[in-house]
């Protein structure tokens, strides 16, 4: 684990300081910040914390992706959702002093920035903003829930899949000819658990996107055949 600088607000140079819930930290209260803050750099496959385990403080994921995963008494586990860069994840066992009730393990090379716990409680302490900011992120986990929920009960399956596919084309995809092409970052049980229905339903999906020529998947290799459905989606964030 890597230690922040003694002289600088050790989000400063983030591209998402904006919006961290530390930025608000200033003045005496930058060396508190300092003082519990450090940087783990997480292979793939790594975990960063384990279900049942101890909350030891509050993460920000700032590269790579973390796949957030529930385990089951029989063994079986199930992908919940993914965090990208600028996500806060651990939340609900840090603000409740509670065991995680879920594994944060890295699926691609990644960084997580910590504020150990000692430290983290001080900062809400002392400055309220730091707090809103937390309750910020909490109500928006509760939103993508509701909109994942909503999305179940009224969009089909095979419209779900395209989305979820276009979503992570954009994160990961390059142009290639007339489409995008990607490499998956998580495998197909996965792709199966973020939808919410069983691998071989998964499988029928997938079939039927490559019928209608959206898509054409090879182990986890994936080409976006045509992009227009890509750039008609995502012509307003780009």
């Amino acid at each position: 684990m890597q230690p922040a600088g003694k002289n600088q607000h050790p989000c400063g140079k983030c591209a998402f300081y904006a919006q961290s819930i530390w930025q608000p930290v200033a003045g005496d209260c930058v060396s508190v910040l300092v003082s519990g803050f450090a940087r783990k750099e997480l292979q793939e496959g790594q975990s960063l914390y384990q279900q049942g385990s101890e909350s030891k403080g509050a993460f920000c994921v700032s590269k790579g992706l973390v796949a957030l995963r529930t385990h089951h008494a029989d063994g079986s586990s199930t992908l919940l959702r993914l965090a990208y860069p600028g996500e806060i994840i651990g939340i609900r066992a840090f603000l409740g002093n509670r065991p995680h009730r879920t594994e944060a393990i890295a699926l691609l090379p990644s960084r997580v920035c910590i504020v150990a716990r000692r430290g983290a409680n001080r900062l809400m302490r002392a400055n309220p903003e730091v707090l809103a900011r937390l309750a910020s992120r909490c109500i928006d986990e509760i939103d993508r829930t509701h909109s994942q929920i909503i999305a179940t009960a009224t969009t089909s399956n095979k419209q779900r899949l395209k989305d979820l596919m276009l979503f992570l084309m954009e994160k990961h995809g390059d142009p290639v000819n007339s489409g995008r092409r990607m490499r998956l970052p998580l495998s197909r049980s996965d792709l199966a658990d973020l939808l919410g229905v069983q691998p071989e339903t998964l499988s029928r999906l997938i079939g039927r996107l490559e019928k209608d020529g959206f898509l054409r998947i090879t182990g986890r290799d994936v080409l976006l055949s045509d992009s227009s459905s890509f750039r008609k989606k995502y012509a307003s964030v780009r």
